[in-house]
């Protein structure tokens, strides 16, 4: 027997008597570990793979579109085979990792109400297209982990008091005290819902399509860890992990961020890794920033965390010109330890979260924020406080329209600002993640809306292949303009070590208006100095404020030109953003 096995099967069990320590299981723990080692296929008799904690899988190439398996169609293909078509003819040399939304059967919120974790959609494709996109891209995909569909199979046992699922919902009586619990929407907590037991209260956390799972009952745990070995076999290389932070529920609490929620997460963490340790997880945890930081755990829990303060923030100082607050939070970041990173992002398929702006903007500024997206056109999606008040939880908006002008109203510059928004994005420590809506210069879809009744649909366009391919060939659109500029910063920042997602970084200080920080690559041979114009005004740069070496050859990379002065200064247009490197690297 491999002494690596009886490690592993211990180290198994100590997260599982730390998940389960307040709760009674029928299976002993040490039972259970092995059931979840042989769920994982992880053997006696084969090797162990031993994980360094520590190593950095990624580096400064990679780029993670984000899109759903049909945001652009074409009637003769199934989607899933579109998407790797537009991949191919568009994204070939900038994106080299594609996280494909949930791409299961589902009921409601486009994807993430799973019917079936094991199938893809018909309407999508099958596990042969999905298959095909992970030869030749590295695969992210969702694991609804806190809920699913109230019309899944499991829920179907539960309400028959019978088979696999009939004992995997949370519940709870509309008695309990539920006060302290956090919500994100103000729907009802409990579904009343008549089994063949009687009457149940079912936790829904999202919506009463959305039935949330007990894992307090190991089954549970056990189902999920044979869909993750499922998704490994598929070709999946990241893991993010939707909704996780609301995992555990222990009525009279908050519900979300507790202990064994962590604990589970160290149990997948451990897992996977054995298998595969290039595996990456990331945490999908829509929270204030400081609880958010501590979803890394110790190089123990997620490999990468969203950093969800970045939206909100970064398009609050776009719209205002004024970058203080953008600059404090950067200033507050702990750099990631190796072995972990961040997950930068600024569009997503759901809206510009603002509960990760709290405690870093005032309620005022972001009153301000929402009022100046909804006169851009966008929505408004809320939240229940704890008081029983709506606050807003979430601004529904495409991020091109969002930047379409200031606090003042729209102006010209609506492209250049929404190119400087990435190129801060691109050139952060993290990995960056883009939305296929930013690559594309996708604007707010009124029409869906309307068709839906729901404002996420704002910002999930349905492009017909044929249409988009037209617009972007056309060097007059707004499509082919975003498309052109934002490929070519992508290939210009996967050729820098300096933007390795480990690389250092320092804040500089250039006042409020320019936005600047330094990046050096982990062997130090490499700097670059990122400054961006945040204003809609010109505004020069003091190349001695950032004390280029005068010895060493400067250039920008993004225009290719030579910093023949170091001792002058720079003038900036509005949004322009400087890449100055002593080294060109293309």
């Amino acid at each position: 027997m491999s002494t690596n096995w009886n490690l592993l099967h211990e180290k198994v069990s100590h997260h599982l008597q730390a998940i389960y320590v307040d709760v009674v299981i029928k299976t002993p723990v040490g039972e259970l570990a092995t059931i979840l080692l042989q769920k994982m296929r992880i053997t006696k008799d084969e090797d162990i793979i031993v994980s360094a904690a520590h190593n950095n899988y990624w580096d400064e190439g990679d780029i993670v579109m984000i899109t759903y398996g049909d945001s652009i169609t074409n009637e003769q293909e199934r989607p899933l085979f579109t998407l790797l078509r537009f991949l191919h003819t568009y994204c070939k040399n900038s994106i080299n990792n594609v996280h494909i939304l949930p791409f299961f059967p589902y009921s409601s919120d486009d994807g993430f109400s799973v019917i079936d974790y094991s199938s893809v959609n018909e309407a999508l494709g099958s596990w042969d297209e999905i298959s095909r996109i992970a030869n030749e891209y590295g695969l992210m995909v969702d694991l609804v982990v806190n809920h699913c569909s109230a019309r899944s199979k499991w829920f179907d046992n539960f309400i028959k008091g019978e088979g696999p699922g009939s004992d995997f919902f949370f519940t709870a009586d509309p008695g309990d005290d539920l006060s302290q619990v956090t919500r994100p929407r103000v729907s009802p907590l409990l579904r009343e819902t008549q089994t063949a037991e009687g009457t149940k209260y079912v936790w829904c956390t999202f919506s009463h399509d959305q039935v949330d799972f007990d894992f307090s009952n190991p089954d549970v745990l056990v189902a999920f860890v044979d869909i993750i070995r499922l998704y490994i076999d598929k070709g999946t290389k990241i893991f993010r992990l939707d909704a996780v932070a609301f995992l555990w529920k222990v009525v009279g609490t908050s519900c979300i961020n507790l202990p064994q929620t962590h604990e589970v997460i160290r149990l997948i963490r451990t897992l996977v890794e054995h298998v595969d340790p290039s595996i990456i997880l990331i945490t999908e945890t829509n929270i204030p920033n400081r609880e958010n930081l501590t979803y890394f755990g110790n190089a123990n829990e997620a490999h990468a965390i969203y950093n969800f303060s970045l939206p909100p923030l970064l398009v609050n100082t776009l719209v205002t010109g004024d970058c203080r607050y953008l600059k404090s939070w950067m200033m507050s970041m702990p750099p990631a330890q190796n072995g972990t990173t961040y997950f930068n992002f600024i569009a997503s398929h759901d809206g510009i979260g603002l509960r990760p702006a709290e405690g870093l903007l005032s309620d005022e500024e972001i009153s301000t924020l929402v009022h100046t997206m909804q006169s851009f056109g966008g929505k408004i999606s809320w939240r229940a406080s704890a008081h029983g008040q709506q606050k807003p939880y979430e601004i529904n908006i495409t991020l091109f329209d969002a930047l379409q002008g200031t606090a003042n109203g729209p102006d010209k510059w609506q492209v250049d600002r929404f190119i400087c928004a990435h190129a801060i994005m691109l050139g952060m420590e993290g990995m960056p993640g883009i939305y296929i809506h930013s690559l594309l210069g996708t604007s707010n879809d009124y029409e869906k809306v309307a068709n839906t009744g729901q404002n996420r649909s704002i910002n999930r366009r349905r492009w017909d292949y044929g249409e988009l391919e037209t617009l972007l060939d056309s060097p007059h659109s707004q499509h082919h303009k975003v498309l052109t500029r934002m490929s070519q910063l992508i290939r210009i920042r996967k050729a820098q070590p300096a933007f390795h997602p480990n690389a250092t970084q320092f804040t500089l200080q250039l006042g409020n208006k320019l936005f600047g920080y330094w990046r050096q690559s982990l062997d130090r041979k490499q700097s670059i100095f990122c400054i961006n114009n945040i204003s809609d005004e010109e505004q020069a740069v003091l190349l001695s404020d950032i004390n280029l070496i005068g010895t060493d050859v400067w250039i920008n990379l993004i225009t290719r030109e030579e910093i023949t002065d170091v001792g002058g200064f720079i003038q900036l247009k509005p949004y322009q953003t400087l890449w100055i490197s002593n080294q060109d690297i293309e």
